[in-house]
């Protein structure tokens, strides 16, 4: 076996083995110099892990694939490695599910076909997809290098992806603190994430309706999603009559002198300063 290696298929390739790679990258479990591109059996037998290829999900042996008869669960390669990787107690359960819900669940649910590209949506999947050289009989080191090129991008990603997770976890104490007075409302000094520690922390429970946060140079006044799951809802909307004024029109329906935006969608609007976010807050909590 060659130590610290990785084997995969050749030919075109998906999201789920160029994830799966990238991930192994990313905690430093195999070397860029290492990876084989084969369905050559002898071959893959040398490296110490394979991923999407060799008809075997095993993780004590370091193989990781899920097109053989045997294997009836809806992992694909990429959540394949990414629950080795929290077996082998490289990250922990926050983590997991945190990457799992912004990203591993989507690759997963593709490669294995349950879900459909509506019209004008690109997911992951399709982007990484889109790495593959367009013509069909590509030679293969055209294909191995759009691969390795499509890698590069997936570790940066990732890479991101776990710094931003470092950051919300930096902000969980302030998080903690605004919501501590149980009111209905939190407000922030300074602009920060807030969403994900706020529903790790009972948000669901918690009665705050709407986040006063300074933005750009201004502060906005956002209304709070009922759940985690659904983010793109609020517990109570802006006024009716704010919906998609701005500037002047929206300062004559407001009374206040320091209103910017409000958007149609009526989940945030912007202000001059904190005072003007604050009185904004009073009049829509009475």
């Amino acid at each position: 076996m060659i130590v610290r290696s990785f084997g995969t298929h050749d030919g075109s390739f998906h999201a789920d083995e160029v994830s799966a790679c990238a991930l192994l990258l990313v905690f430093d479990l195999i070397d860029p110099k290492k990876i084989v591109r084969t369905r050559d059996s002898s071959l893959l037998e040398e490296c110490e892990y394979v991923c999407d290829v060799g008809g075997i999900y095993d993780p004590g042996l370091k193989r990781f694939d899920h097109h053989q008869v045997e294997y009836g669960g809806e992992l694909s390669s990429a959540g394949m490695v990414w629950r080795y990787l929290l077996d082998q107690g490289l990250i922990d359960e926050a983590t997991f599910h945190y990457v799992n819900r912004a990203i591993i669940i989507g690759i997963d649910a593709h490669d294995n076909g349950r879900v459909l590209q509506p019209e004008g949506v690109t997911t992951f999947s399709h982007i990484i997809a889109n790495f593959v050289p367009i013509t069909y009989d590509a030679p293969e080191e055209e294909q191995t290098a759009a691969f390795m090129q499509a890698l590069d991008f997936v570790v940066g990603h990732f890479r991101r992806l776990l710094e931003r997770l470092d950051y919300i976890r930096a902000c969980k104490d302030k998080v903690a603190a605004a919501m501590a007075p149980h009111l209905r409302y939190l407000i922030f000094a300074e602009p920060l994430p807030w969403q994900e520690n706020f529903f790790d922390l009972g948000g669901e429970s918690h009665p705050a309706l709407f986040v006063v946060m300074p933005s750009g140079g201004h502060w906005k006044l956002r209304g709070i999603p009922p759940t985690r799951e659904n983010r793109m809802q609020v517990r109570k909307p802006l006024p009716l009559s704010w919906a998609g004024l701005r500037d002047e029109e929206l300062q004559r329906a407001t009374g206040i002198k320091g209103a910017i935006f409000c958007h149609k969608g009526r989940f945030i609007s912007v202000w001059e300063t904190k005072e003007d976010a604050m009185k904004a807050l009073e009049m829509v909590l009475k």
